[in-house]
């Protein structure tokens, strides 16, 4: 992006604008855009970060002694559209029930080549499309050829998407499974398929060990209470095993044929509940942007049975947050806030 390009877009901020635009969740619940284009949004973040145009740096994070609460931060930049962002992610009450828990999550974007603020937003809901988008992905790239069935565990916000998602990229996909054991949940799952795909039927599971056998994709994206916990030996040959959550045990990582993540370094710090006896976990043979580049393999034969650790990238949310920021703005939506006068 250049000075000129800047000038020219009736969507920049104004060179004078030195005032934050905080935009809520209300202001972004109605933008829409279609499951597609968050698609095409996150793999071009990919692509470019593969090629060593955008940054994006290890996250930090803090845990207390007893685990009630966990924060992170992520710093990133993101070269194709010269943007620079921090992420916040704290959640509390991680002891509790999912009602009773507490959870906010921020991003903050500053335009690098004007140098101006661009917007403060609440990541919720770019968070809750750029996760099932990336396990979409990894499952194009990734899923045995000739996949037709695929496995959601759980029902949270990952959950709720994830099939959708799946099937954007995915189309030839015929059996789609559910393993979740909250109703309203459950009945979430089936109002996002119905309102994406209305002609496809969802088949709820309750023998999770058969379901899994069944499945060529599965996607874990249960709450850290769950009791679902796939092993390794109930995976088919050429199942692709996509962690977002829970619902898989440490066996489908250690005894994988091929391990790939969105990031090494950051399985390293938010895997360890995959660890082995010993603290370990086994190393990552490719990393999903270089994969999406083709630069990397993320399976090698039909029959290899592929572990993905989907833990996210910031710049994945720095591109579609960039994305929603733009189609606020385009409204008049949010508020300028004078937060440096």
């Amino acid at each position: 992006m250049t000075d000129s390009t800047v000038a020219a877009d009736p969507r920049s901020i104004s060179a004078g604008d030195r005032t934050l635009r905080i935009l809520t969740t209300s202001d972004l619940a109605g933008l829409g855009i279609a499951l597609a284009d968050v698609v095409a949004t996150v793999e071009g973040a990919c692509r470019t970060l593969a090629a060593g145009g955008s940054d994006n740096p290890r996250k930090l994070t803090v845990k207390p002694a007893d685990g009630h609460s966990v924060a992170y931060a992520m710093l990133g930049r993101d070269g194709s559209r010269d943007v620079v962002a921090v992420k916040t992610s704290y959640k509390h009450g991680l002891h509790k029930d999912r009602g009773s828990q507490h959870y906010y999550t921020t991003l903050t974007l500053y335009d690098d080549v004007t140098g101006l603020p661009v917007a403060m937003m609440d990541c919720g809901r770019i968070g809750s499309l750029r996760t099932p988008a990336v396990s979409a992905l990894l499952a194009r790239e990734c899923a045995p050829p000739g996949a037709r069935s695929a496995l959601v565990i759980g029902t949270g916000t990952q959950g709720r998407l994830a099939l959708p998602f799946l099937l954007t990229t995915l189309p030839d996909l015929e059996r789609l499974m559910l393993s979740g054991t909250h109703p309203e949940g459950v009945a979430a799952v089936r109002e996002e398929l119905r309102a994406h795909f209305p002609e496809r039927g969802l088949e709820l599971v309750t023998d999770l060990r058969a379901a899994a056998g069944d499945a060529d994709v599965l996607v874990a994206t249960a709450g850290g209470h769950t009791t679902a916990a796939v092993e390794a030996d109930w995976l088919r040959p050429g199942a692709l095993s996509v962690l977002v959550g829970h619902g898989l045990a440490p066996s489908t990582l250690h005894r994988a044929d091929r391990v790939v993540a969105t990031s090494e370094a950051q399985m390293k710090v938010t895997g360890t509940d995959m660890a082995d006896a010993a603290g370990g976990l086994p190393a990552v043979d490719a990393e999903f942007p270089a994969v999406v580049a083709g630069t990397a393999t993320g399976r090698g034969t039909a029959r290899e049975r592929v572990f993905a650790y989907n833990s996210g990238l910031v710049v994945t949310d720095i591109a579609l947050g960039h994305r929603f920021a733009r189609l606020a703005l385009d409204q008049g939506l949010g508020t300028q806030v004078a937060l440096w006068r």
